[in-house]
């Protein structure tokens, strides 16, 4: 890769099938996981905020994603502990809105480029310890120690928080804008457990019986200096939260979302992608990988 001129998405997947070991019809990233059918039940506490039509008064379908961050078709589900929570909001006039998520709530780089450059450095003999010794170390990603404070022990997909790590723009009727980070946290009730099955045998279970397994969509309303470019910092504690609405989780789909690309920018009228070049990244970089395993990326 010429890091004098700007990566581009062929080059970033290109870098992740040298460093591991990925499969051709399998996403280059959180490639193993389990879909539902949904709905969405906004509260309607966003209004004042958004035009976004799921984030009004109206229940609208979703299909939602749980999966493993590593790219093997048998991951170790203790030993990849970021997870992914993606969901397409499928709006009344066909088109649909994305929120990509993971269980912690900054990204370890601040441009792709960096993203890219780690993945190249694991493509050594080091060992996994040296790898993680250097990063803890490394200026350019001193995200890294923050980000393995947040992890948390986890038992299951449906009791992790997880967070969207890239801003957005809310834009209501009067066209003022607004900075948000959004959140998905799990209802109380989520936390129950059914022993001997693998995380994603667990999640179907649960749903197969009806036990109901929810999430709250928070809003985090950024304030005056909070950074919208950089998703390596995370905006204050004390920043305002809006609950949005209530997901929920009906059915296990039979084609497991495989054509689906839950590409996050892929936004409606009332959200707009903010400056993070990460996120706008992460379009062109989907779509080179759905391409790879035979997918038309619709988003």
């Amino acid at each position: 890769m010429n890091n004098q001129n700007p990566l581009t998405a062929k080059e970033a997947i290109d870098s992740i099938e040298s460093a591991v070991h990925t499969e051709s019809s399998l996403r280059r990233a959180h490639a193993t996981g389990v879909a539902f059918d949904a709905t969405f039940q906004p509260t309607g506490a966003a209004v004042p905020w958004t035009t976004a039509t799921h984030l009004q008064q109206t229940e609208v379908p979703a299909v939602v994603r749980f999966s493993h961050s590593s790219t093997s078709l048998t991951p170790n589900e203790r030993l990849n502990p970021i997870k992914g929570m993606a969901v397409r909001f499928q709006l009344p006039d066909g088109t649909f809105t994305n929120l990509t998520m993971v269980n912690i709530p900054i990204f370890i780089s601040k441009t792709p480029e960096a993203f890219i450059r780690l993945i190249q450095a694991f493509d050594s003999s080091s060992t996994w310890s040296q790898r993680i010794d250097a990063l803890m170390h490394d200026t350019e990603y001193k995200a890294f120690a923050s980000i393995l404070k947040e992890l948390q022990p986890f038992r299951n997909f449906e009791t992790l928080h997880y967070y969207s790590i890239h801003a957005y723009f809310l834009k209501n009727v009067d066209l003022e804008r607004q900075a948000v980070r959004f959140e998905w946290q799990p209802l109380p009730q989520n936390d129950f457990d059914t022993e001997g099955h693998s995380m994603e045998n667990e999640l179907i279970h649960k749903v197969e019986q009806g036990r109901p397994v929810r999430f709250r969509l928070l809003m985090q309303l950024a304030e005056q200096g909070d950074q919208t470019n950089d998703p390596t910092i995370a905006w204050p504690n004390d920043r305002k939260k809006i609950e949005a609405g209530t997901l929920t989780l009906n059915s296990l789909r039979a084609d497991n979302a495989e054509a689906f690309v839950f590409d996050p920018t892929v936004t409606i009228e009332g959200i707009e992608c903010s400056d993070d070049p990460v996120l706008l990244f992460r379009s062109a970089a989907y779509e080179e990988s759905a391409k790879r395993r035979g997918v038309k990326k619709k988003g």
